[in-house]
């Protein structure tokens, strides 16, 4: 159990952002912009478009973290603000998916929709930026601070690799669960996001009460 409370910021980082990212929700639109497509240009842009989605994450977990102290925001109010966004987000996977109507001619270069719309905005978009930042908010003390930030990268990094691994066999999976089984899924995911996002505020509030009251 100590052993487990020691990674709890990587589990509870890791199946957040793979929750939000939501690869069974972006497998569709993965089929649908490479229909006709050989194997290898499935590969190469599964590939690419986790590649750039976790830089993306990456980039906004080191520059993201460093605008918030710059500009002196609380971290409560940064779990807060995130809590706000997951909660929200958490709530639309309810209902039928924005993301499925996000999909542009096939004929576009792989690379163009390795980037848009696959690694943004489709595993890319605000509750991936709430999550990074709302994670790393959570780190209170200093000694733990490297400690943390090596577990949210990490974090990242898995969530990126889960990610591929389901696009990579998007067709396989797609077969198996069915438009059906990719709904209840979904709805599932939905709720695990808003638990996530009610969490943050809670923690949040709590906080800014606490330095509030004691300050």
């Amino acid at each position: 159990m100590g052993e487990l409370m020691q990674y709890r910021l990587f589990i509870s980082t890791f199946t957040t952002l793979l929750a939000v990212v939501n690869p069974l929700e972006a497998m569709p639109v993965f089929l649908k912009l490479l229909e006709g497509k050989d194997a290898r240009s499935h590969r190469r842009v599964a590939f690419l478009s986790c590649v750039y989605a976790t830089g993306l994450m990456l980039l906004f977990l080191l520059f993201g973290t460093l605008i918030m102290r710059f500009f002196g925001v609380p971290l409560s109010m940064v779990r807060v603000a995130g809590g706000i966004v997951l909660t929200r987000i958490g709530f639309d996977l309810f209902s039928p998916s924005p993301k499925s109507a996000i999909v542009p001619s096939s004929a576009e270069p792989n690379a163009n929709i390795a980037f848009a719309p696959l690694a943004m905005p489709i595993m890319f978009g605000p509750g991936v930026i709430a999550t990074v930042i709302g994670m790393a908010s959570t780190v209170k003390s200093i000694e733990s601070e490297p400690l943390a930030f090596v577990q949210i990268v990490i974090a990242i990094l898995a969530a990126g690799f889960v990610t591929y691994l389901c696009l990579l066999f998007a067709g396989s999976l797609s077969a198996k669960l069915g438009a059906a089984g990719i709904a209840a899924l979904t709805r599932i995911v939905g709720f695990f996001v808003s638990a996530m996002g009610i969490g943050l505020v809670f923690d949040g509030v709590m906080e800014a009460l606490e330095h509030h009251t004691w300050g």
